[in-house]
């Protein structure tokens, strides 16, 4: 089993036209992802090169297709939140934002009418969700990279940082361990899912024994978790990985690569992240490669079927889309005439 994505995944892709759609859209396919339809406002009815039906609204999309039942936001930062409020007023039950820079007022409208709707958004700024060997959403690893660095096995993965989302799998896979299912969940203020939420899954998910997670500085996210953990909602083993000490010497107020990696009033520091997840009894990592080891000695352990990376391969994934194209670059010419729609 796995969380959130399966053989029974059917994906739509938001601008699915624009460069960053089109990549994604190409790189699931290829990994074995059920991609079936796309929508960029003002091109229904094109057809793309891998052969995805293009449509104007998402409901125009689900009419065709009704078995559709995630969404990849793949738009720019300016109408990423309207193609998201759209997918979740049509019901689409899971909506993955990969696109970053989205202002945080929108951000929240869009969490709150999908907590209104029962629809789960993973992001803002997520590099998607990957299940080995069986699904993937969003620009996590090529489809070839993704097949040499993630494997299947009992640990789930949930990360704030895109990169690390990739390379603690691969330490893991490199160590004989698998992976259920790893979410990149974006580093921004406001985010859909959170550690806890995406804990809470895991921890009713058969085939996850046990969870890792890289959190950083900013915001109370793995406070949260650790709270979730006291109050036995999580009761499987967490190993965590908080990056960020050395922001203690900085002002506060000081941003830090990621929107939320923001420390104020002496909340959201690394130290007190650990401090909280250490109470509720989270095994702490100080770098990456103790996470392998750690699992190792409280005896989580499987052996993955998974091919090295050839020399020069890179676990890195593509970049996150900023934000920054034009509509017409991003495949949304003549968007702006549009009330309606992205």
């Amino acid at each position: 089993m796995s969380i959130l994505i399966s053989k029974k995944t059917f994906v739509l892709v938001q601008g699915i036209t624009g460069g960053e759609g089109s990549r994604a859209a190409r790189e699931m396919i290829l990994y074995g992802t059920n991609v079936i339809a796309g929508v960029t406002p003002g091109k229904g009815g094109q057809i793309t090169e891998d052969k995805i039906p293009v449509y104007n609204t998402v409901r125009e999309a689900l009419a065709k297709h009704p078995e559709i039942n995630a969404s990849l936001i793949a738009v720019p930062s300016l109408f990423a939140a309207d193609a998201a409020r759209e997918a979740i007023a049509n019901n689409i039950p899971l909506v993955n934002i990969l696109t970053e820079k989205i202002p945080v007022h929108d951000v929240a409208v869009v969490i709150k009418e999908a907590r209104e709707a029962g629809v789960l958004v993973i992001g803002p700024s997520s590099v998607g969700i990957i299940s080995p060997h069986t699904s993937k959403i969003g620009a996590i690893g090529s489809s070839d990279i993704a097949r040499r660095v993630f494997s299947p096995g009992p640990v789930g993965v949930i990360s704030k940082s895109g990169g690390m989302t990739s390379e603690i799998s691969r330490i893991l896979t490199d160590a004989g361990i698998g992976q259920s299912t790893a979410v990149g969940i974006g580093g921004d203020v406001l985010l859909g899912a959170t550690l806890a939420d995406i804990a809470r899954l895991f921890q009713k998910d058969k085939q996850t024994k046990a969870i890792v997670i890289f959190g950083e500085i900013g915001g109370t996210y793995e406070e949260e978790l650790a709270e979730a953990i006291i109050n036995n909602e999580i009761t499987k083993p967490v190993v965590a990985l908080v990056a960020g000490g050395f922001g203690k010497a900085l002002p506060q107020g000081t941003v830090l690569g990621h929107a939320g990696a923001i420390v104020s009033q002496g909340k959201g520091s690394a130290e007190s992240k650990i401090r909280a997840l250490k109470k509720a009894g989270v095994h702490i990592a100080k770098q990456p490669e103790d996470i392998a080891k750690i699992l190792k000695r409280i005896g989580i352990t499987s052996h993955p079927l998974h091919l090295p990376l050839e020399k020069g391969e890179s676990t890195s994934t593509p970049p996150l889309f900023k934000g920054s194209l034009s509509a017409g670059q991003a495949g949304l010419g003549g968007v702006r005439k549009q009330k309606k729609n992205y």
